[in-house]
């Protein structure tokens, strides 16, 4: 919208499409200097995932295995320890029973103690009976210079049960169990007896040592086996994620379109399927919004561009006079500032979309900037025959320049499609939860349905708005949307073909 002013025998042209402000500047003009983009670092290989659950499967085996060979080891040790204790106790009993019925057959206790025991060929055990004295009664053969007397624990009385044996080791490392225990004679016989009795261990410490062997064996071709399983497992497991890569590797910028389809997966990459196709429709939105955005820049520098030619070869296709030459050039410094404004628009859509500008809020009265901004505008709007209201009291929370640019931009698109006779409405009221809400009202033509969802797009105007309204560059509305981003607020628009429009900013509190 440009209001030219006569005076002076010149024109002034203040400008006020797609952006204008009232004379202040904004917190975004203050700092363009260029920032430096830091390289992506190189991240170290992870290294794979197969290798990775291999060495844990396997890990897990050998864990899991070798505990349950060590307990099952302990298991069988200690039942063998309670056995032969058992067995040494129940030699001890038959032998106290023998010198309780007959303490005088000496020939019996022998046969006991040595026809018995040279009877065992693989766990061979030792008897000795010696007398109050320490004086040996019966001995088995072999005994004396295997197992000696002092070797054995202190025993037992003749009333107690021995339980736990003592182990000790001999000559040439063999292992044994002792265990001594007294006992009393007959009736009418005094004095006692000590029983003292050796078992051969050495046979089941090599028996659990060559267990123990085999058991280390077989853990190794478990762990072994189970490394193979793991391998085979892991890359079956790892398929759908190959599987997602080939079908990632598939879509090009041709083919946006392609999806991984979630619904193909097992559950744990549903997740990862989801993300990786809402990205691909946020990116193919992204490349047909940017598709669109360049053709319609093309395009709005086009028109500019070859209208400045036109002019300027018609200019030069003859003499002209200094008064034609002037109204060339003042046709022309039109055109160069609607390119200016263009260009300061989109540079300030592109500092606000990459974080730049930095917003300086201070508490406003909304009342109060609403009333500059109509006073801004006054004088354009009575050119036009429109009234322009405001109404309502509130304070709201926003930088100040870029509160008065979002309004101004408002009003200025509003005046552009209100005819004259028609009337626009500012307003500013709180809501309930905190926030205020600024309205700019209009009684113009209104905007049709299929418009609206794409109206605060770059360039994008309905078909009628290009012809009546050439000197606009489609881009009021997405400043306006970009500056409530910053705010963290929203805009909405309401609209019905021959009943006006609703702009509807609302700023947080």
């Amino acid at each position: 919208m440009s209001l030219k002013i006569a005076g002076s025998g010149e024109r002034r042209v203040v400008s006020q499409a797609d952006g204008a402000l009232p004379p202040e500047k904004t917190s975004a003009d203050q700092s363009r200097a260029p920032r430096s983009i830091p390289r992506p670092k190189r991240l170290p290989n992870a290294g794979s995932i197969t290798a990775k659950l291999t060495f844990l499967f396997s890990l897990s085996a050998f864990v899991i295995f070798g505990a349950a060979a060590l307990f099952f080891n302990w298991v069988v040790e200690r039942n063998l320890h309670n056995e032969d204790n058992q067995f040494l106790a129940d030699k001890i009993h038959v032998l106290r029973r023998i010198l309780q019925e007959r303490p005088d057959d000496l020939d019996f206790l022998r046969a006991e103690a040595e026809w018995e025991v040279a009877a065992r060929q693989f766990v061979p055990y030792y008897v000795r009976v010696l007398d109050d004295q320490m004086r040996t009664v019966i001995e088995t053969p072999e005994m004396g210079g295997r197992v000696p007397s002092s070797a054995f624990p202190p025993a037992v009385g003749a009333t107690e049960t021995p339980e736990e044996a003592a182990e000790w080791r001999g000559e040439a490392g063999r292992l044994y169990l002792l265990m001594s225990a007294w006992s009393k004679l007959g009736q009418g016989v005094e004095g006692g007896r000590l029983i003292q009795v050796a078992m051969d261990e050495s046979h089941e410490e090599t028996l659990m040592a060559g267990y123990f062997q085999n058991m280390g064996v077989v853990l190794f071709f478990v762990v072994l086996l189970s490394a193979g399983a793991s391998v085979a497992i892991a890359r079956r497991g790892m398929r759908p994620l190959e599987e997602i890569t080939k079908a990632a590797q598939r879509i090009t910028a041709d083919q946006l379109h392609e999806r991984i389809d979630p619904a193909r997966w097992p559950k744990e990459l549903t997740p990862l399927a989801v993300a990786f196709d809402e990205m691909l429709t946020r990116l193919e939105d992204s490349f047909a919004r940017l598709s669109g955005f360049s053709a319609d820049l093309a395009h709005e520098l086009r028109t500019p561009i070859n209208s400045l030619m036109g002019e300027a070869e018609v200019a030069l296709s003859r003499v002209r006079t200094p008064e034609e030459y002037r109204q060339v050039l003042e046709s022309s410094l039109e055109e160069y500032g609607k390119l200016s404004r263009m260009v300061d628009s989109l540079l300030f859509l592109a500092r606000a979309e990459s974080t730049e500008i930095r917003i300086e809020r201070s508490t406003l009265d909304a009342a109060k900037e609403l009333q500059a901004v109509r006073d801004f505008y006054d004088a354009v709007a009575e050119e036009q025959g429109v009234a322009v209201r405001c109404e309502g009291e509130a304070f709201l929370n926003a930088d100040p320049a870029l509160f008065r640019r979002a309004v101004s931009n408002l009003l200025s698109n509003a005046l552009q499609y209100t005819p004259s006779g028609g009337t626009i409405l500012l307003s500013v009221r709180p809501s309930e939860d905190g926030s205020v809400e600024v309205h700019v009202r209009d009684s113009g033509a209104g905007i049709a349905p299929e418009h609206l969802p794409r109206i605060f797009d770059r360039f994008y105007r309905a078909d009628p708005a290009r012809s009546r309204h050439p000197q606009g560059t489609g881009l009021g509305l997405a400043i306006v949307k970009s500056i409530m981003d910053l705010h963290r607020g929203t805009v909405r628009l309401y609209s019905r073909p021959g009943e006006g429009t609703t702009a509807v900013l609302r700023f947080p509190s």
